[in-house]
C-alpha cells in the first residue's frame, strides 16, 4: 500500500516534466516561426538577436535604469529596429500569428523598464525599438508638428525653436525622454500650468493596432484617440507618430535657481511654497528640488526679469528673489538650463540621446492640502539627512491644469496642488546597495501616507511603480479585478473607460505587460 502514493507521485512528476518540455518546445517553435515571419518582410540588418553583434549595443542604447539589465533579467529574444511603419505592422502581425508578445520602446525612460524587460523569467517577448522613427516635420504657418514616437523631447524642442524662436511645446524637463512614451502617459512639464499637458496638445496620431492596421484620428475613432493620450503606453497599439500643437512663448524668458539650506529656512519656505506655487500666475512655474541638504527653488517665467521680480515680491517675498537671481534667455535655452542646471552649453546638447548610467527606483504622490511644517521637518530629519538620500522633487499644478476636466484625457490628476517624487539613484552594484536604496525610497513613501492623496493614492502613470501591483491572467487575458489595484491609482475613474476601450480595440489582450490596461469583462459594460 505504501508504494501507491510513491508511484502516483512519480507519475505526476513525469507528466509535469513532459508537459514542461512540450511547452518549452512549443515556445521554441513559436519563436522560430516568428523570426521566420519577420525575416520574410523586414531586412535582416534590422532584426537583432542575442547572436547578433549589435544586439547588446542596441538594447543598452535606451536603457535608463541599470536595475533591468542585471544578471537574471529577462531580456527580449529579438529586437526589431523599425525604420518604417511597415516594419511595425509586420512585427505586430507576426506576433499575433505566432503568439509572441511585443514591447515597444521609444526613449526607454519607463522607471520600471517595462519597454525592454520583463519581470517574468519565462516570458519570450520581442522589442519594437522606435528610435529610428524620429522624423520631425514643422508646419510653421499652422504652428503644428508631426513628430515620430522615437524622437526625444530635446529633439522636438530644438526643431521647434529652429523653425521659430517663439515656438515651444509643453512637455517634460528631461530631454532624452522619448516622445512616444511621454505623450502616451500625459506629459507634464514647465509649460503645463500655461498650456496643459502634452496630451492636451495632441491633434492627431498614427497607430498600428492589434490587427496590424495603420490608423489615424479619423479612422481609429474618438475612444481610441482619447485612450492613447494619457492611458499609458503599450496597451492599445503602437503609436508611430503624433501631430501636436506648438504653443507661443516669448522671445525672451527668465529663469532662476535659488538654493536654501535647512538653516536658511528651507523647511519654512517649502511649507509656504505648497499653497503659493499652484496659485501663481500661469506664466510662472516654480518647482522645488531637495538634494544634498538643500532646497533649490527653480523657476521659468514667460517674460522678462523686471516683471518676474515684481511677481515674486507680490506672491512669495519670503524667498528673497531679486534681480541678481535672474537669467534671461530664449525658451529653448531654458530647457537646457532646467535639465543641466546651466545655460552655458550649446543648445545642441538637446540632441544628445546618450543613456544614463545608474540604478534607479522612484515613487510618487499627489498632494491635495499643504503638508504641515512638522511633516517636512520630520521628513528632513528622518530621511533627507541619510547618506542614501537622493532627490525629492515637487512640481506645482494649478493654472490651466485645474480648468481642464479630469476626464478630458485619461490623466485624471488635474485638481491637486502638486505632484511629489522621491528618487533613489545609485551607482554601485550589489544586493546591499539595492536593498539600502530601495528601503530609503519605500520608507519615505510609507511615512508620508497621512499627508498625501487617498482613496486612491494617486500616481502619474509616467512614473511607473510596480510596488503598486502587477497584472495577473484570468481566462487567458489580464484580470480586470486585479488590475484595478494599481489602475485606479494611475487613472482613478478613467480606468474603467480605458478598459472598455481595450475591449473594443484589443479584446484578446495582445498588447500587455505588467501594468497594461486589461479588457473590461462583458458583465461590467
Amino acid at each position: 500500500m505504501a508504494r501507491t502514493p510513491m508511484i502516483l507521485h512519480l507519475l505526476l512528476v513525469t507528466l509535469f516534466i513532459l508537459s514542461s518540455k512540450t511547452a518549452s518546445s512549443s515556445a521554441s517553435s513559436d519563436v522560430d516561426a516568428f523570426l521566420g515571419c519577420l525575416s520574410a518582410a523586414i531586412p535582416p540588418s534590422l532584426i537583432k538577436t542575442p547572436a547578433t553583434n549589435s544586439y547588446s549595443e542596441l538594447l543598452m542604447s535606451s536603457v535608463r535604469n541599470l536595475r533591468y539589465v542585471l544578471p537574471g533579467t529577462t531580456r527580449p529574444f529579438v529586437i526589431v529596429a523599425a525604420t518604417e511603419p511597415a516594419h511595425v505592422q509586420t512585427t505586430v502581425v507576426c506576433g499575433r500569428r505566432h503568439s509572441v508578445r511585443i514591447r515597444t520602446r521609444s526613449g526607454g525612460h519607463d522607471y520600471e523598464g517595462l519597454s525592454y524587460a520583463s519581470v517574468d523569467p519565462h516570458e519570450h517577448f520581442a522589442v519594437l525599438d522606435l528610435g529610428e522613427l524620429r522624423a520631425i516635420h514643422i508646419d510653421a504657418s499652422r504652428a503644428e508638428a508631426w513628430v515620430g514616437s522615437g524622437a526625444t523631447l530635446g529633439e522636438l524642442y530644438y526643431a521647434a525653436a529652429a523653425a521659430n524662436q517663439t515656438f515651444g511645446f509643453p512637455a517634460g524637463n528631461c530631454p532624452t525622454v522619448g516622445v512616444g512614451g511621454h505623450l502616451s502617459g500625459g506629459g507634464f512639464g514647465a509649460l503645463s500650468r500655461k498650456y496643459g499637458l502634452s496630451a492636451d496638445n495632441v491633434l492627431d496620431a498614427v497607430v498600428v493596432d492589434a490587427e496590424g492596421r495603420l490608423l489615424n484620428r479619423s479612422t481609429m475613432g474618438k475612444d481610441l484617440f482619447w485612450a492613447i493620450r494619457g492611458g499609458g503606453g503599450e496597451s492599445f497599439g503602437v503609436v508611430l507618430s503624433w501631430k501636436v500643437r506648438l504653443v507661443a512663448v516669448p522671445e525672451t524668458v527668465t529663469v532662476f535657481s535659488i538654493r536654501r539650506s535647512r538653516n536658511q529656512s528651507a523647511v519654512d519656505l517649502i511649507t509656504k511654497w505648497q499653497a503659493i506655487a499652484p496659485a501663481l500666475p500661469r506664466d510662472l512655474y516654480l518647482r522645488v528640488l531637495v538634494q544634498n541638504q538643500q532646497a533649490a527653488f527653480v523657476a521659468l517665467f514667460l517674460g522678462r526679469c523686471d516683471r518676474l521680480v515684481d511677481t515674486m515680491r507680490a506672491h512669495f517675498p519670503d524667498l528673497g528673489m531679486a534681480e541678481r537671481d535672474c537669467q534671461e534667455m530664449s525658451w529653448v535655452k531654458s530647457t537646457v538650463f532646467f535639465f543641466f542646471n546651466t545655460a552655458n552649453i550649446p543648445n545642441e546638447v538637446l540632441l544628445n540621446r546618450s543613456n544614463a548610467d545608474y540604478f534607479l527606483k522612484v515613487k510618487s504622490d499627489h498632494v491635495q492640502e499643504p503638508m504641515p511644517r512638522q511633516a517636512w521637518e520630520s521628513l528632513w530629519s528622518k530621511w533627507l539627512e541619510k547618506p542614501e538620500a537622493a532627490l525629492v522633487m515637487l512640481d506645482p499644478y494649478g493654472g490651466v491644469m485645474g480648468s481642464i476636466s479630469p476626464s478630458a484625457t485619461p490623466f485624471p490628476h488635474r485638481n491637486y496642488l502638486y505632484q511629489l517624487q522621491f528618487f533613489s539613484f545609485w551607482f554601485e552594484n550589489g544586493t546591499a546597495a539595492l536593498e539600502k536604496r530601495m528601503s530609503w525610497v519605500r520608507g519615505v513613501y510609507e511615512d508620508l501616507t497621512p499627508y498625501v492623496s487617498k482613496n486612491p493614492r494617486a500616481v502619474y502613470v509616467n512614473y511607473r511603480d510596480l510596488d503598486l501591483g502587477t497584472n495577473e491572467l484570468e481566462g487567458g487575458v489580464t484580470s480586470y479585478a486585479k488590475a484595478r489595484v494599481w489602475g485606479e491609482k494611475y487613472f482613478k475613474g478613467n480606468f474603467k473607460r480605458l478598459a472598455a476601450v481595450k475591449s473594443k480595440v484589443d479584446p484578446f489582450d495582445f498588447f500587455r505587460n505588467e501594468q497594461s490596461i486589461p479588457p473590461l469583462p462583458a458583465k461590467k459594460w
